[in-house]
């Protein structure tokens, strides 16, 4: 089985490993292979079987929070204590654009125009 050098973590090697190794197995080795596989798995089935185990049993137990809720409550404060020294030294938001007037609005609008006229009686020439 070829050694595979690589910078990824284990279980990628592996498969990878895997990948190659199948590719170097002939077609009746790769049937011995299914048939192991196969093997395998009934005997596991009938291990559970065995066990009184089945398949829809067996969980995973998810682990508990070995932290008091004194101890959650420390840390939320402390998190609340950072988030309100954030903002309070935060900049004040920068002053409201000043809005055009109505008469600079026209302005803008004649020049516009003017602009845009030109540009159209040179595109006709």
């Amino acid at each position: 089985m070829p050694a595979i050098n690589h910078p990824l973590p284990l279980d990628f090697s592996i498969r990878l490993t895997t990948y190659y190794v199948v590719i170097d197995l002939t077609s009746n080795q790769l049937r011995q292979a299914a048939n192991l596989k196969d093997q395998i798995a009934a005997l596991e089935k009938q291990l559970q079987v065995l066990l009184g185990q089945n398949s829809a049993s067996i969980k995973p137990t998810a682990k508990k929070s070995t932290m008091s809720s004194a101890g959650k409550a420390k840390i939320a404060a402390a998190q609340r204590a950072r988030w309100a020294k954030v903002k309070g030294k935060k900049a004040t938001a920068a002053p409201a654009k000043g809005k055009m007037s109505a008469a600079a609005k026209a302005a803008v609008s004649i020049k516009m125009k003017a602009y845009w006229a030109k540009r159209k009686a040179a595109r006709k020439k």
